[in-house]
């Protein structure tokens, strides 16, 4: 039996990493086979997942050798870890280490929706030459960007959007009025964001208290034609009051990269017809090249860390 089992993708310079301390079990299909996945991990002092895995009492139950989970991400919402810390299992999220595509990711989208040209490729090669229609497209400098959440992905996104000449408002009840941290953007509440905003980027994990936190009425609260971001977790938009408020035109566009039900299907995804001004993406906001190297760095050397005790 393996030492460490990881479940999911993991960049090979890390499981190599691992597998030359530790006998290692990689096999990325593991997710979506938790039958096997709760065999392999009998034995295993370490489990490492991203999203996909639903690390729950009834997984773990009977993996008593089992020490700590490495989350390749940031939110744990796939993990109880309530029941983990009632075991002794710690858990490492890869904190920080995919801010910066979240951030890209947030900036590059709303240039996108606020231009609108970059939508226009079927028209265009269709002969239609839309130009009349696109001409009022906006430019990103001047305007507000309201960011929900000021933790490191938010952080990275407001300086971004500073240096293109957009003025960032943030919030985040979390993070306390003398921290530091409202050096780099002023501080309000949501309602005042949601009134101000041309662009609303979520940076906030999915709890009972931010379920549906952009509902219709929220929804209702934003600034005519302006731009919603949700690149954090599915469940934060309601997007059935979403996708009413793009077809009434209240919205000027949306990204989403994440949905309620993952992966979107193509039932779930019929509510998004017809809609020219959105952009669906399938969870990879906080995945490129360069962060898949940082997010496997760094949950290798907590794990490494960890088993060799130091914790």
């Amino acid at each position: 039996m393996s030492d460490i089992v990881i479940s999911e993708f993991m960049d090979e310079a890390a499981v190599a990493r691992l597998s030359a301390r530790f006998s290692t079990l990689y096999a990325p299909d593991l997710a979506e086979k938790p039958d096997a996945l709760k065999a392999a991990l009998t034995e295993a002092r370490a489990l490492i997942v991203r999203n996909r895995t639903e690390v729950r009492a009834d997984l773990i139950e009977g993996a008593d050798a089992l020490e700590c989970v490495g989350r390749l991400g940031v939110g744990v919402d796939n993990i109880d870890t309530q029941c983990c810390a009632r075991r002794g299992i710690a858990v490492y999220p890869a904190a920080a280490a995919n801010a910066l595509s979240v951030a890209e990711y947030v900036i590059s989208t709303a240039l996108l929706l606020l231009r609108g040209a970059y939508l226009s490729t079927p028209a265009v090669a269709a002969g239609q030459w839309p130009r009349g229609e696109l001409m009022h497209g906006r430019e990103a400098s001047g305007k507000v960007i309201g960011l929900v959440g000021f933790g490191a992905s938010g952080r990275e996104t407001a300086r971004r959007a500073e240096a293109l000449g957009l003025d960032v408002i943030a919030t985040d009840p979390h993070i306390p009025a003398s921290d530091a941290a409202w050096n780099e953007a002023p501080r309000t509440d949501l309602p005042t964001l949601l009134a101000e905003a041309e662009v609303v980027s979520l940076h906030v994990p999915l709890t009972d208290e931010t379920r549906y936190l952009i509902d219709a009425a929220a929804l209702a609260r934003m600034k005519p034609g302006a731009i919603l971001i949700n690149a954090a977790r599915g469940g934060i938009v309601d997007e059935t009051a979403l996708v009413a408020a793009l077809q009434e035109g209240r919205l000027g566009g949306a990204a989403l990269d994440v949905f309620e039900v993952e992966p979107l299907t193509a039932e779930a995804g019929a509510l998004f017809a017809d809609l020219p001004n959105v952009v669906l993406t399938p969870h990879i906001a906080g995945l490129t090249a360069e962060s898949n190297l940082r997010v496997g760095r760094v949950i290798a050397d907590a794990v490494i860390n960890h088993l060799e005790g130091r914790k």
